[in-house]
């Protein structure tokens, strides 16, 4: 009775934090974080391309056999992607619940909307659309291959190729970048100011780091399609 007693009140307790907008806040704070540290070494992972063929799918075969030979062939990765789906999913579903509780806050929409907003703030919500769409055709380009029309199962780096050697290929992943930049942008600072890391002193170095952060992804990635449409990457 009494175990029952503290699983109903554990239980009540979460629901009571997930139901506030503090709790949102920071499921969306922390998942944010758990996505950029997988965008950092994911960044780090393609940028072997630049060290030839046998460099890059040797690096993608060890992803398939990290942990072994404890994990079986691919083990890994799955848990790897698990842990992504969990925090994509959060992400997104906590950020639409904020958004819908801020919209029945403000059932009248301001007649003066405020002006010092940044761009990153406004166009937070598409933003996040673009990207969803962009997981989703990202996945079908080279991980399923379904497509990308000259894919060649086993050969990451050729696959690669074969994306960035098309203009919609290289256009649907540049302007995904972008949107990735302007969302790390303002979410790292939000991050940060959820989980109680900002202050009036720390204010300057975490814009800076906010905006570096955003600068350094968004050129990692798209270092990528610019050395394959230029001939450096062949």
């Amino acid at each position: 009775m009494a175990l029952a007693t503290r699983t109903a009140r554990r239980s009540s307790t979460t629901r009571t934090i997930w139901d506030s907008s503090i709790g949102k806040k920071t499921v969306m704070a922390v998942s944010g974080l758990v996505m950029l540290g997988y965008l950092v070494v994911h960044m780090l992972g393609n940028l072997k391309i630049f060290f030839g063929a046998d460099e890059f799918n040797g690096y993608a075969h060890w992803l398939r056999t990290l942990g072994a030979p404890f994990l079986h062939y691919e083990w890994a990765l799955w848990i790897v992607r698990v842990v992504l789906v969990a925090a994509v999913v959060a992400h997104a579903v906590s950020a639409y619940q904020l958004s819908r509780q801020d919209i029945k806050a403000r059932p009248v929409a301001y007649v003066h909307k405020r002006r010092r907003t940044s761009y990153a703030t406004r166009t937070m919500r598409w933003g996040g659309i673009i990207l969803a769409l962009f997981i989703v055709w990202h996945l079908l380009d080279l991980t399923t291959l379904t497509v990308n029309e000259r894919a060649w199962a086993g050969h990451p780096y050729e696959n690669v190729l074969s994306t960035f050697s098309t203009w919609y290929g290289n256009t649907v992943y540049i302007v995904a970048m972008a949107a990735l930049g302007l969302h790390v942008r303002h979410g790292f600072w939000s991050a940060a100011q959820t989980l109680g890391a900002g202050s009036a002193r720390r204010d300057r170095t975490l814009k800076f780091l906010a905006n570096a952060m955003a600068l350094v992804l968004f050129a990692g990635f798209v270092s990528v399609p610019v050395a394959v449409m230029t001939g450096v990457v062949s």
